[in-house]
């Protein structure tokens, strides 16, 4: 059994790949994306859905929620720059124009209505995470830290620099156990070369998962616009190799009221964690910013 879908593999005749819970046996999560290339036009009934619409490589997008007009600057590719994002709420009524690029639609299942909400890519939180060679950029889009407006929905981007790993240690929120936390969540997966604003048909990766007990245990070549399910289990690492950077969206949602993004290491390899106190972290993150792409200028590997 793989989790694990190639690009192309969850597309359907208007969009580039479609995840509902009912596709993936679950309960809550889901993820749409778009190609909005030749002046398309997306609508979308949020009908027992909240959303967050995070646009991946699309520019000046017109967005409406229940007839409120935005106007979204969006980005040229997700490693390019940071970009504003919008919650769309249970129930509304939401129209998404544009004329090139991607755009994720992010949903969860939910039952108690939040207001709209564009947030500005300057007002999005950014964050370097471990050291060393697990040394990366987390993008707070949706996570309950960064927003508290939201029912269930978690979301966030991460972008790992050619020659690191993610996803490190290996941890989990499947409810399973004396892990409390229960959470599905979704990888999407765009594989760069090293100075490409956007994903690269040449990209590709590594990632991890296996469950508790032994029923999954694989590690898969990861290629650019490839996603994979969590549903339970460790996951982790997710590697990017030298030159090829790595961006993954990611979505999660569970049962509980109160959002949380808490999780269980691998008791095995818990102890990195306090390992990392005494390397310093990779100076290529972050990343990217609200303005573009953080100069490498004096950056080296470590």
């Amino acid at each position: 059994m793989s989790w694990h879908h190639p690009s192309g593999a969850l597309a359907t005749a208007d969009t580039l790949l479609t995840v509902t819970p009912a596709d993936a046996g679950w309960a809550y999560s889901g993820m749409e994306v778009f190609d909005l290339a030749g002046g398309a036009v997306v609508t979308r009934t949020m009908d027992g859905i909240e959303g967050v619409l995070v646009p991946l490589s699309a520019r000046d997008v017109v967005v409406t929620v229940d007839g409120a007009a935005f106007t979204m600057t969006g980005r040229s590719g997700v490693f390019d720059s940071v970009s504003d994002w919008i919650y769309v709420p249970l129930g509304s009524e939401l129209t998404i124009t544009g004329t090139s690029g991607e755009i994720a639609l992010c949903t969860a299942r939910a039952s108690v209505v939040y207001p709209v909400c564009h947030t500005q890519a300057s007002d999005v939180s950014v964050e370097v995470r471990g050291s060393g060679r697990a040394t990366r950029q987390v993008t707070n889009i949706a996570t309950p830290t960064s927003f508290e407006h939201a029912h269930r929905i978690n979301v966030c981007e991460v972008l790992t620099p050619g020659g690191n790993l993610s996803s490190w240690p290996p941890h989990r929120h499947d409810g399973i156990g004396d892990c409390v936390t229960n959470n599905e969540e979704i990888y999407y997966f765009r594989i760069g070369r090293e100075e490409s604003p956007h994903g690269h048909p040449d990209g590709q990766g590594l990632f991890h998962v296996y469950t508790v007990d032994g029923s999954v245990d694989e590690t898969v070549t990861i290629h650019d616009g490839d996603i994979y399910l969590v549903p339970q289990g460790y996951h982790g690492p997710s590697i990017a190799p030298p030159e090829y950077p790595m961006y993954f969206l990611n979505v999660l949602a569970g049962p509980a009221d109160d959002r949380t993004m808490s999780f269980c290491d691998d008791p095995a390899h818990h102890w990195i964690r306090e390992a990392w106190e005494s390397q310093a972290q990779d100076p290529r993150c972050p990343m990217t910013s609200a303005t573009g792409r953080v100069p490498a200028a004096g950056k080296a590997h470590p």
